[in-house]
């Protein structure tokens, strides 16, 4: 499995008043992460909606493990699980720069025409960017 990388560093208004960051900040990196990945594949939000597309979330699981505190260097690292069906699941990680796991997520993404009409089978404009995504994520060669 392949891993796209991005770098954030805690900021002071990201901790709470256990000096440590606060979970909800979590899901504001993983979309980041996600978002950096997919436009790689000109799937990111805006992208995917010039396609006549929505992908927003329907389910997300997150296992926190470790704190992080301020000014601490993460990476979030994210990749796409493969799926037979019109959505789209990210996996991520969090980790620190020693390289310690502080989080493990996975996200699922429906996918909606602008109106919110449910996709049961991926549109001709984003099957080939999908697939493309998860040759990618499998390490195969483009």
């Amino acid at each position: 499995m392949i891993w796209d990388e991005t770098n954030i560093t805690v900021r002071f208004n990201e901790v709470d008043a256990y000096r440590v960051a606060w979970h909800g900040h979590y899901v504001s990196w993983l979309e980041v992460g996600r978002t950096n990945l997919a436009r790689r594949f000109g799937l990111d939000p805006f992208q995917l909606s010039e396609l006549g597309f929505l992908g927003p979330v329907v389910q997300l699981e997150i296992k926190y493990l470790r704190p992080a505190r301020c000014d601490d260097t993460l990476t979030i690292r994210t990749t796409l699980e493969a799926s037979e069906a019109a959505n789209l699941i990210f996996v991520s990680e969090i980790t620190s720069d020693d390289g310690s796991r502080l989080a493990t997520a996975r996200t699922t993404h429906a996918l909606t025409d602008l109106q919110g009409m449910l996709q049961f089978r991926l549109p001709d404009a984003v099957a080939p960017r999908v697939a493309q995504m998860q040759r990618w994520a499998a390490g195969e060669t483009p």
